[in-house]
């Protein structure tokens, strides 16, 4: 008997062993992203936790901008980050202020620009650059984001159609909240914001991407915050979004991944 207890202490001794191997080497892996691939990453995280071991905390943020909870404003009062996911343009400039580790940016996926309307609401002619300066003239409010989509709509866009002045009074920015919130209340007749970030709001109908003499493809890009205290398991998580396994989710949330990128 004595043998048996004494055996199984040695059991339960080595198992206790192996579970505080495994906490040891699991790592908490911070992540700081955008709302381009936030429905994709979502998806997919579990799925990188148990192949890994690893957790993923998640904060959300816009790529730009002032609002309290925007990426760059984020890391300027020392919140912790490993990974950070972002517009790719936004990561290069905290890149510049050595905020990226050099050499880690990984360009990840291509997000085009959509148009939505309130779910069962009519849905303009959008095939073509009048098509959309017709839609866009004969709305009383639209709404755009205030990352990059949103930048592009405001800027370039107006002005390549030519009613940048009729815009003004209609037209609108919308810091953090999704686009798609602002229309599925009737808040905006039209809504315009990275597909990716349409798809995942209920009460909404996307027309369809923009036309391409229009388009605006904004690419998403990783890279390790300086400072990380997981590099390597921050490392390990970009290299499995570039991965086959998680292709699928990416395509499905309206993005296209860029097959080229190659890991550090």
């Amino acid at each position: 008997m004595k043998n048996r207890a004494h055996f199984r202490a040695l059991a339960l001794g080595f198992a206790g062993a192996l579970l505080l191997t495994a906490t040891a080497n699991a790592a908490e892996v911070r992540v700081m992203i955008s709302g381009g691939l936030t429905a994709a990453f979502n998806a997919l995280v579990p799925v990188f936790e148990k192949q890994t071991g690893n957790k993923v905390l998640v904060a959300y943020g816009p790529s730009m901008g002032t609002t309290t909870n925007a990426i760059p404003v984020r890391l300027d009062r020392g919140e912790p980050a490993d990974v950070l996911i972002m517009v790719g343009y936004a990561l290069t400039d905290l890149s510049k202020k050595g905020k990226v580790v050099a050499g880690s940016e990984l360009e990840l996926v291509k997000s085009p620009i959509g148009v939505a309307v309130k779910a069962g609401a009519p849905k303009p002619d959008i095939s073509s650059a009048d098509a959309v300066k017709r839609a866009l003239l004969a709305a009383k409010t639209i709404a755009y984001s205030d990352s990059a989509s949103g930048v592009y709509v405001s800027t370039e866009m107006f002005k390549k159609l030519g009613i940048e002045d009729e815009m003004k009074g209609k037209a609108r920015q919308i810091p953090a909240t999704p686009v798609g919130e602002i229309v599925a209340k009737g808040e905006a007749e039209l809504g315009f914001q990275q597909i990716s970030e349409l798809k995942p709001v209920q009460g909404i109908d996307i027309i369809g991407p923009l036309p391409d003499p229009l388009q605006k493809i904004t690419v998403f890009s990783a890279g390790i915050a300086t400072g990380s205290k997981e590099p390597e398991a921050g490392k390990a998580l970009i290299k499995f979004l570039t991965s086959p396994a998680a292709r699928d989710e990416i395509v499905k949330s309206g993005l296209e991944p860029i097959e080229t990128a190659t890991t550090h």
